[in-house]
């Protein structure tokens, strides 16, 4: 261990991580949650403060470092409590007195250009909000990248030099066809001499001592994306769309994003002092192979953090879930602990995977070769043979047709039902002797823009001009006329999508539209509705994209979202009131939030619970760290609320729990228990009805960073990749001349995995360790 130089709180960490051995090219310290990976930083950053208080540090932005801030802002002000005390002495901080933060020298890592700074969205605004006001620093010893501050042609501000706010690199290299593209050309050029001083005034205070960051999804730190130089310095520079699609949610859509670029300190910024302290952190099974490469793979541009394999101080902090494909945690599954046909069956399918070799092909020979398989307790030649077989039966396991159930089918966003079952509870819907219903658990706001709205706000005028929404004539319409009739908005958008009729879609959803600002605004006639028409759309347009809505216009956001889940399953004749809509409080917007509460969050689902006594429950079964923490925390709410019920209720024996992934992680087959066969028709289906019903999706403003389209084409994509895992272990032929012709009918698989309440409850006590920190 101290071979790694770790400091003392380290050590510490060390110990409790119970890691027997490190393989990789630079150290890295595991936790077991997100929370304890703040609390590990707040320390470590507090020990290096306490030992250089007029050092350099680099601190990040977005969602990562919340636990972090909240941490070391909390010890930092109740320095002399008994529980900041019995923190320090528990995990190794030597420091007794208060560390004195205001000698510091702070670096802002990268932002945004252009963008206005005074935008909540702008990281200027996060690290002055976050770190210069909340940690106490001296804002005269901070490098910071204001925006409006740097200087472009004739002293104009950016918004005169870039108009539409799209920097074009290209000038940089070409001639200029315009007056104006020789302006944009001088100011590109004074910019590449402000991020030259300011990686001059970096290194004149020595380089950063402390540097702490996240990882993208390309494996980028700071924004030196994946093929970035490691000797690059501070500059303006374009990024990726896998950094794009991140950011999207910052900036108000990947449209912004697409066309903004950003100011980051370089590799060799971040690497220039040797004896810089730089700290990695992430969290998450969804960074699992990002991690792997970065750890293991030898420097190369195409991983940006190997720069850091040269420093004696640098390190990644991690969840134990984010290190499941180091070859350290891997040997340590098969090594450690009872043998089970789960191991078996991960190490025949991915032996098959990785010589590329069908499953009935495979040698006893190959299986000796290999280091896992080998380990298989009395491996024979009818090893694979067991192997196929349980997958078979995981097959035919999903191909079962239910009656006499009662479905209580949860998402946390709208989309999230379809994306990850929509198959499988299709079939089910075809029994009238199942009763379904479909919960969404939060308003799912986020994911609409403003242009959306602005558009559709200014069609519904235009249709109220022209007489087309004739329900507000009604003499009762605006008392309580507009409660009722809402299957008939659906009804009618839907006889609209058979009939191609665009313009149709549009109206019924202006419909829609109308009750909604009646029941949100409380609208008393018409001429009150076009007021307050004219004054949503007044304040979107004079909103910056990314900016946090008021209140009620992220309600009408929600309610059109909650429309679009109605018509889908209204596709399949399920109505309007077995669509429940929960809107959970924890969802607000912010950039951090909040943690689910009983009596806010998690007695909704309760009461539902109770009053629907359902014989299945689906939910999205999503590992810490991957995709939107909207999912974990929306199963952290269900988790409670199935335990309460379990206390009240005499027996849940029968109770089945699905849990199901879509586009943000995937199973390994060998975890689940249910595999789907998934048809042309049933992928035409789910195409059709995504590409008709969330309307607001369909150019993906918000799209995944695996794929620049839409959602449903990324989970078509994912089934058939799962197809062709399991065909290699099967044979393809087992598929095309199978007896069961929906088998031979398959050209994707969909993974669930079920648990029953014994199980669930099990995984819902690990999933509430999970979350367990300090309480502060």
């Amino acid at each position: 261990m101290n071979n790694y130089n770790f400091s003392h709180v380290e050590q510490v960490f060390f110990k409790r991580s119970g890691l027997d051995k490190i393989t990789t090219k630079m150290p890295y310290i595991t936790v077991d949650n997100f929370p304890q990976l703040g609390l590990f930083t707040a320390l470590r950053f507090i020990e290096w403060v306490a030992e250089n208080p007029d050092g350099v540090i680099s601190l990040p932005t977005g969602k990562t470092p919340e636990y972090f801030i909240n941490i070391t802002t909390f010890l930092l002000q109740n320095w002399n409590s008994d529980k900041a005390k019995n923190i320090r002495k528990k995990y190794g901080l030597k420091v007794d007195k208060k560390p004195e933060l205001s000698g510091l020298h702070f670096v802002q890592i990268d932002e945004f250009y252009p963008i206005d700074s005074k935008q909540t969205n702008s990281f200027y605004d996060y690290v002055n909000n976050f770190y210069i006001d909340g940690f106490g620093l001296d804002k005269n010893k901070a490098l910071l990248i204001n925006s409006n501050d740097i200087q472009l042609v004739d002293g104009k501000h950016f918004s005169e030099i870039f108009p539409d706010l799209i920097v074009d690199l290209s000038l940089r290299y070409r001639e200029c066809r315009t007056y104006e593209e020789e302006l944009q050309k001088k100011s590109i050029f004074m910019i590449d001499d402000w991020c030259t001083e300011y990686e001059r005034k970096i290194k004149a205070l020595g380089g950063i001592g402390f540097f702490l960051g996240g990882i993208g999804p390309d494996g980028h730190i700071a924004f030196n994306i994946r093929g970035s130089d490691h000797y690059s310095t501070t500059r303006l520079t374009a990024t990726n769309f896998e950094t794009q699609a991140v950011a999207a949610g910052d900036l108000g859509g990947i449209d912004v994003s697409k066309n903004r670029l950003v100011i980051t300190i370089g590799l060799e910024t971040i690497s220039y002092n040797p004896d810089v302290s730089a700290i990695i952190i992430a969290a998450g099974e969804a960074k699992a192979k990002i991690i792997k490469n970065a750890l293991e793979k030898n420097a190369s541009n195409v991983y940006p953090a190997t720069v850091l394999h040269k420093l004696k101080n640098a390190r990644f902090y991690i969840t134990k879930s984010a290190t499941s494909s180091l070859t350290d945690s891997v040997d340590n599954y098969y090594n450690k602990g009872k043998w089970t046909h789960e191991k078996t069956e991960r190490a025949v399918i991915n032996l098959c995977e990785k010589i590329d070799k069908y499953g009935h092909r495979l040698t006893l020979s190959d299986l000796r070769k290999d280091k896992y398989c080998k380990q298989i307790p009395e491996l024979n030649d009818n090893t694979v043979q067991t192997v196929i077989s349980s997958i078979i039966k995981k097959i035919d396991k999903g191909m079962v047709r239910e009656k006499n159930q009662t479905y209580y089918h949860t998402g946390p966003h709208h989309d999230d039902i379809m994306l990850g079952i929509l198959p499988h509870v299709n079939r089910q819907l075809r029994s009238a002797s199942n009763e379904q219903h479909f919960v969404i658990m939060t308003s799912g706001f986020t994911a609409v823009t403003n242009e959306f709205i602005i558009k559709i706000l200014n069609d519904t005028k235009k249709f109220i001009d022209i007489g087309r929404i004739q329900m507000i004539k009604y003499s009762d319409f605006f008392d309580t006329g507009y409660k009722y009739k809402w299957d008939k908005d659906v009804y009618h958008y839907l006889n609209k999508v058979a009939a191609h009729d665009k313009r149709g879609q549009r109206r019924g959803l202006c419909h829609r539209i109308v009750r909604a600002i009646i029941e949100i605004y409380n609208v008393k006639d018409k001429y009150e509705l076009r007021y307050t028409i004219n004054d949503i759309i007044s304040v979107l347009k004079q909103s910056y994209s990314g900016q946090k809505n008021p209140a009620k216009i992220q309600k009408l956001k929600g309610m059109i979202r909650e429309f679009e889940e109605e018509l889908v399953w209204a596709h399949f004749g399920v109505k309007v009131k077995n669509v429940h809509h929960l809107r959970l409080g924890f969802y607000t917007g912010d950039i951090f939030t909040q943690q689910p509460e009983r009596e806010r969050d998690v007695m909704p689902i309760l009461e539902m619970l109770r009053k629907i006594k359902p014989t299945v429950i689906s939910l999205a079964l999503d590992p810490e760290g991957s995709g939107p923490d909207t999912h974990y925390k929306v199963l952290q709410a269900i988790a409670e609320a199935v335990r309460l019920w379990n206390k009240e209720e005499k027996d849940l024996s029968n109770l089945r729990i699905w849990g199901y992934r879509n586009v943000w992680y995937k199973f390994h087959p060998a975890e689940i228990d249910v595999i789907v066969p998934v048809s042309l028709n049933s992928l035409a289906v789910m195409g059709d009805a995504f590409e008709n019903c969330y309307i607001t999706q369909v150019n993906a403003p918000f799209p995944s960073y695996m794929l620049d389209g839409k959602f449903s084409t990324l989970t078509q994509k994912i089934w058939v990749k799962q197809l062709k895992n399991i065909q290699l272990l099967l044979g393809k032929d087992f598929f095309y001349m199978n007896n069961k012709p929906l088998i031979r009918v398959s050209h994707g698989l969909l993974y669930i995995k079920e648990m029953n309440i014994e199980q669930f409850m099990l995984y819902a006590g690990e999933l509430e360790k999970s979350m367990e920190g300090e309480s502060l």
